[in-house]
C-alpha cells in the first residue's frame, strides 16, 4: 500500500513539477493524500475548540517619508499599472491596508511630506500626494482599510519647542482636522489613527484626541499607539484604564514577531504596525513570508504592515529599494514587481480582514511555520513557509539563527474542515534562479472520499498556500519599457509636476501673482519656521533632483529672495547625502544672499568655505545663476557673467543637483536646468 501510494505521489510529483515549468528542477511537491510515508510531524487544522484571534489583514505604509514621492509622476498606463500590483484585489499583492504619513514638513527618512496646515490660519487639503494614493487604492478596493500617522508637526504647534505636546489641544485638533479633511474634500473614511511614529506618546494627549473625535462624531476612528516599542504603553494601559479604554490597537514596530506579557494582558488587538524595511530581493521576500506567519504564531499579531509600500524614491537615498516593489523611474515608465508582491499575494489573496486564525497553528517540526485561517463560512485557507535563516534575515531586528531541513507534513483537517473535498494550491521557491518560482498555481490537491489529511514534502525557502479559495490571479500586464538614467539634460519651468524631492524644507508651485510675464508659475520654499522634526533636519532647505551618478554637470536656475539682509538661496551639484543624513551632505553649493555677498561652499552646512566675495545682489529680485563643475574644478556665474572661476574641487566626485534656502524663508525657484556630461 506504502509502495504504491509513493509512486502514484511520484508521478503526481512529476506532473506537478511539468506544470510548473517543465523540465525546470523541483517546482513543487508530492502531495501524498495519506499520512503513510516518512518520519516527519502531522498537525491538526480543528475548529471544534473555537477560533483564535480575528485577523485584520496585511498592508503597507507610503511615507515616513516621501517613499511614493516618485511614483505620481509616472505616465500612464505605467502608473495604473503599479497601482494595480499593489491594490487591485486577487491580482498583485492585494493590500488590505493602506497606511499614510501625516506629512508635517519635516524630514522623516528620505524627503518631507507637506502639512495640510503649515501655518495655523492655513489650511490645504490638497498638498502632497498621499490623497491622491488613498484614492486610487479605494478605488481598486473599496474596502481597503486606511491609517494615518504623524512622524514630524509643523513648527507653529510647538510654540517655540521641538514639542508637539505643548498644547493639547491645539495637536488633537490638528490631526482631527486631517480626518474631516480627508472625508470632505475626498471623500475618504480614515479607519486609524495614529499618535507619534516612533517617539514619545503622552497618554493626556491620546485622552484629548479621543474626546476631540467624537465631539467631531469620529466615534468610528479608531487609536493605534504608539507605533514604537511594546513597552512602556502596554504598561501604561494597564495602569491607566481610561487609556486602557481609548486605545484600540498596540501597535508596536520590528518586533521581531515576539510581543511581551503586558501587551497580551491588555487584550487588545495587536498589530506590527511597522516591519520588513529590508531591501526588496529574494532575502527581503523571505524575512517577509516568515514575519507574514510567526507574528501571529508567536506573537498574537494580526495585522503585519510593511514599510514601505513602493521604492518611489531616488535609490541613493536611505533604504533604497525597500518598498514591496520598485518604481524610481518615472522619466522611463520603467518598474519591477518584486518578490515580496507575491509573497504578499499568498496571504492576501486568500484571506480577508474579518477572518479568523484557527488555534491551531504553529512551528513545523524542522523548521518553518503554519498558519490557517477560516471565514466562519466553510473556507480554510493554509499559508505554510519554510524559510531558511540565511534567506529570511531582515534589516531588523537581530534573527537568533535557527535551522530548515527537508520534511514531510502531514495536515490532518478536523471539525468543520474534515468534509473539504480538495484544495486550490499555490507555490513559491526562492533562491537560484533555476529554481525559483513566484506564486505559481499548481494542480489542485483533492481529498479521496474518507480522507481528511494530506502530507506534503516541504524543502527550504518555500512558501505554499492551500486554500478552498478559487479566485487567486497572478496579474501580469506587457513588459514595462526598460530602465533608463534620468535624462542628462533636464529642463523644467514648474508648469508639471517635478522630480525634485523635497529633504528640508516644502517646495510647492506657486503663482506669482506680483510677476505676470516670465516668472507667473514658479517653485517657492514655503516654509519660514522649522518643523517639529523626527530626524535631524538640516539648518537649511534643500531639494534634490537627477541621477547620483552625475560627476560633470552644468546647473542653471533663476531664483529669487523675499526676505531682505538675511536671506539666501543656493544651486548645488554632486550632492552626495540625503534623507535623514541630509544635515551632512557635502557637494559643490553656489550661495547667494540679499546682504550682497555670495560664497561657494563644500557642504550644506556651510562650514566649507571655497570661495566667497561681493555682489550685486538684493532682495525682491530675479537672478540667474549657473554652476559649472567638471573634473576638479567648479565656475560660477551671475546673470551670465562669471563671478568665480577654478574653485578646487576633490570631493564628492558624484551627487545630485540641488535648489535651497539658507534658512526656512521663503523664496522661489524658475527656469531650472541640469545639462550633465558624465
Amino acid at each position: 500500500m506504502a509502495e504504491s501510494l509513493l509512486q502514484a505521489s511520484r508521478q503526481r510529483r512529476a506532473k506537478a513539477m511539468t506544470a510548473a515549468a517543465g523540465s525546470a528542477g523541483r517546482a513543487a511537491v508530492s502531495l501524498l493524500l495519506c499520512a503513510l510515508l516518512a518520519p516527519g510531524g502531522a498537525y491538526v487544522l480543528d475548529d471544534s475548540d473555537g477560533l483564535g484571534r480575528e485577523f485584520d489583514g496585511i498592508g503597507a505604509v507610503s511615507g515616513g517619508g516621501a517613499t511614493s514621492r516618485l511614483l505620481v509622476n509616472y505616465p500612464e498606463p505605467y502608473r495604473s499599472q503599479i497601482l494595480d500590483y499593489l491594490f487591485k484585489p486577487n491580482f498583485g499583492a492585494s493590500l488590505h491596508i493602506l497606511k499614510v504619513e501625516i506629512g508635517g514638513d519635516g524630514q522623516t527618512t528620505d524627503g518631507t511630506e507637506p502639512s495640510h496646515m503649515h501655518y495655523a490660519l492655513d489650511e490645504n487639503y490638497f498638498r502632497g500626494y498621499e490623497w491622491w494614493l488613498m484614492k486610487e487604492a479605494k478605488k481598486r478596493n473599496p474596502n481597503i482599510t486606511l491609517m494615518g500617522l504623524p512622524w514630524s508637526f509643523p513648527g507653529w504647534l510647538g510654540k517655540g519647542f521641538n514639542w508637539p505636546y505643548v498644547n493639547l489641544q491645539l495637536t488633537a485638533y490638528y490631526v482631527v482636522s486631517w480626518i474631516v479633511g480627508a472625508k470632505y474634500y475626498h471623500d475618504l473614511d480614515i479607519d486609524y489613527i495614529g499618535i507619534w511614529n516612533e517617539r514619545t506618546f503622552d497618554s493626556d494627549y491620546i485622552k484629548v484626541l479621543r474626546r476631540m473625535l467624537n465631539y467631531q462624531g469620529l466615534q468610528q476612528v479608531k487609536i493605534i499607539a504608539s507605533d514604537n516599542l511594546w513597552e512602556p504603553i502596554a504598561a501604561s494601559m494597564l495602569l491607566d484604564p481610561e487609556l486602557l479604554k481609548v486605545i484600540d490597537v498596540i501597535g508596536a514596530h520590528y518586533p521581531g514577531t515576539h510581543t511581551v506579557k503586558d501587551a497580551r494582558l491588555t487584550e487588545k488587538k495587536l498589530w506590527s504596525s511597522e516591519d520588513f524595511s529590508t531591501l526588496n530581493n529574494d532575502v527581503g521576500a523571505g524575512c517577509w513570508a516568515r514575519v507574514l506567519n510567526q507574528n501571529y504564531i508567536n506573537g498574537y499579531m494580526t495585522s503585519t504592515i510593511a514599510w514601505n509600500l513602493v521604492a518611489s524614491y531616488y535609490e541613493q537615498l536611505p533604504y533604497g529599494r525597500c518598498g514591496l516593489m520598485t518604481a524610481q523611474e518615472p522619466w522611463s515608465g520603467h518598474y519591477v514587481v518584486e518578490s515580496p508582491i507575491w509573497i504578499s499575494a499568498h496571504t492576501t489573496q486568500f484571506t480577508q480582514p474579518g477572518w479568523y486564525y484557527l488555534k491551531t497553528v504553529g512551528h513545523l517540526e524542522k523548521g518553518g511555520s503554519y498558519v490557517a485561517l477560516t471565514d466562519g463560512l466553510g473556507n480554510l485557507t493554509i499559508i505554510i513557509e519554510t524559510m531558511s535563516h540565511k534567506q529570511s534575515k531582515c534589516i531588523r531586528p537581530f534573527l537568533p539563527y535557527f535551522n530548515v531541513s527537508r520534511q514531510y507534513a502531514t495536515f490532518i483537517l478536523k471539525g468543520s474542515f474534515s468534509e473539504i473535498p480538495g484544495l486550490q494550491v499555490w507555490y513559491t521557491k526562492l533562491g537560484k534562479p533555476s529554481e525559483r518560482f513566484l506564486f505559481k498555481q499548481l494542480d489542485s490537491l483533492w481529498l479521496p472520499d474518507g480522507s481528511d489529511s494530506f502530507t506534503l514534502e516541504l524543502q527550504a525557502d518555500e512558501l505554499f498556500t492551500l486554500t478552498t479559495l478559487t479566485a487567486g490571479t497572478k496579474g501580469s500586464y506587457p513588459v514595462p519599457p526598460r530602465s533608463q538614467p534620468f535624462p542628462r539634460i533636464y529642463k523644467d519651468d514648474f508648469n508639471v509636476a517635478p522630480n525634485f524631492a523635497d529633504q528640508t524644507g516644502v517646495f510647492e508651485y506657486f503663482t506669482n501673482m506680483e510677476d505676470p510675464g516670465e516668472h507667473r508659475f514658479t517653485l517657492r520654499q514655503v516654509l519660514n519656521q522649522r518643523p517639529i522634526t523626527w530626524a535631524a533636519d538640516a539648518y537649511n532647505t534643500i531639494s534634490v533632483i537627477g541621477d547620483y551618478k552625475w560627476s560633470n554637470v552644468t546647473i542653471k536656475c533663476d531664483v529669487y529672495i523675499e526676505t531682505p539682509q538675511t536671506g539666501g538661496v543656493f544651486i548645488a551639484g554632486r550632492v552626495n547625502k540625503g534623507g535623514i543624513l541630509i544635515r551632512s551632505a557635502r557637494g559643490v553649493f553656489f550661495w547667494i544672499f540679499a546682504n550682497g555677498t555670495y560664497r561657494v561652499t563644500g557642504d550644506l552646512a556651510g562650514w566649507m568655505i571655497y570661495a566667497l566675495g561681493q555682489a550685486d545682489i538684493r532682495a525682491k529680485k530675479w537672478y540667474t545663476l549657473t554652476l559649472t563643475i567638471k573634473g576638479h574644478f567648479s565656475s560660477g556665474m551671475l546673470n551670465g557673467k562669471p563671478l568665480w572661476t577654478n574653485v578646487p574641487v576633490n570631493f564628492p566626485k558624484n551627487g545630485w543637483a540641488a535648489i535651497g534656502t539658507h534658512f526656512f524663508e521663503f523664496a522661489q525657484f524658475d527656469n531650472f536646468y541640469v545639462e550633465a556630461m558624465g
